[in-house]
């Protein structure tokens, strides 16, 4: 069902307009899994993510919400979601990504936001993860249409990766968390004006 309707998705994109991805080759080809971590509007960048890096696949951190109903709860763990509680995340909430992660998969991770502190936590949050199961975390922008509205204006779509944050083996300690989740935010902030 995944990989039907990211092939479905990126099809409908490219026929909108222009459609970008930008330095794919960036992706880890020789780590198995890894994170990326991507700037977050709405929903459509989670869709352009998807049909970005086919034919790979991503499994999704979504907020656990989306979960509540039985229906969508199947359609999104069939499109590779698993749910986390943001509001009161706890050792739980890293156990599945690590888990991926360590099995080769993608794992994604939509900030809110680069300039904003709520999205400081989801930050340190990839960062953990990817130390944890050892392997590097891709930056990554999205500039685009943040819905259905703004998706039938003619505006381009455009992801951008940027290059692997490798964490090496040494200990997350606070000061190294504190470290590299600047160094993430930076890399995104620096793909944002590049992207525009």
């Amino acid at each position: 069902m995944y990989n039907l309707a990211a092939h479905v998705c990126k099809f409908l994109l490219k026929r909108r307009g222009k459609l970008y991805i930008r330095n794919k080759e960036s992706l880890p080809t020789d780590t198995g899994g890894f994170v990326i971590a991507c700037s977050h509007k709405g929903w459509v960048d989670v869709v352009a993510l998807g049909a970005a890096v086919l034919p790979h696949q991503i499994h999704f951190m979504a907020k656990k919400e989306l979960f509540n109903h039985i229906l969508t709860s199947n359609v999104l763990k069939k499109l590779n979601a698993f749910p986390v509680d943001r509001n009161n995340p706890g050792p739980s909430s890293i156990k599945i990504p690590i888990k991926l992660a360590k099995e080769g998969h993608i794992v994604g991770i939509f900030p809110s936001g680069t300039r904003t502190e709520e999205d400081v936590p989801l930050k340190k949050g990839a960062v953990t993860i990817a130390s944890m199961a050892k392997v590097p975390i891709v930056p990554a922008v999205y500039k685009g249409p943040a819905n259905v509205k703004e998706l039938f204006s003619k505006g381009p779509i455009v992801i951008s990766f940027g290059k692997p944050i490798y964490l090496g083996e040494d200990k997350l300690t606070k000061d190294r968390l504190a470290d590299v989740s600047n160094h993430l935010t930076s890399s995104i902030r620096a793909l944002e004006e590049t992207a525009r």
